[in-house]
């Protein structure tokens, strides 16, 4: 068994869109309507055929209320690998995205938390 799909609540799909695949450099992977909305997934570069990231219309009444209480409590919705988090804090720093935590080392984990501008708090790591 491996994970094959995984999502975050995202409040405008093509907000969203832009913001995962020109500032954080993922890929545009499907683009299906189901009604109003889209069947829409991102993907790493270095791993096209690899996980999904489903970036998932927010309307369900259950969604505002818990994606509240995580940011409300400083707490990421998902963690993103990175090579190296001080490089990826920079560049995405000078890119302007805005930073809850900046990179923190915990033993052999290297960590930072950013607002994804969708409604979440998402946490880069590395492992040393």
């Amino acid at each position: 068994m491996k994970i094959h799909l995984s999502s975050v609540f995202v409040d405008n799909q093509a907000e969203a869109l832009r913001f995962y695949t020109e500032v954080l450099g993922f890929l545009k992977k499907h683009d299906v309507p189901v009604g109003e909305d889209s069947w829409l997934t991102v993907v790493s570069p270095a791993e096209p055929d690899g996980t999904e990231l489903l970036l998932e219309p927010s309307g369900h009444p259950a969604v505002k209320p818990f994606r509240e209480a995580l940011v409300a409590d400083g707490i990421p919705y998902t963690s993103f690998a990175v090579d190296d988090v001080h490089a990826e804090f920079a560049r995405l720093r000078a890119l302007g995205v805005r930073f809850t935590q900046e990179p923190v080392e915990m033993g052999p984990v290297t960590v930072a938390v950013f607002d994804d501008t969708c409604g979440n708090l998402i946490q880069i790591a590395h492992q040393a």
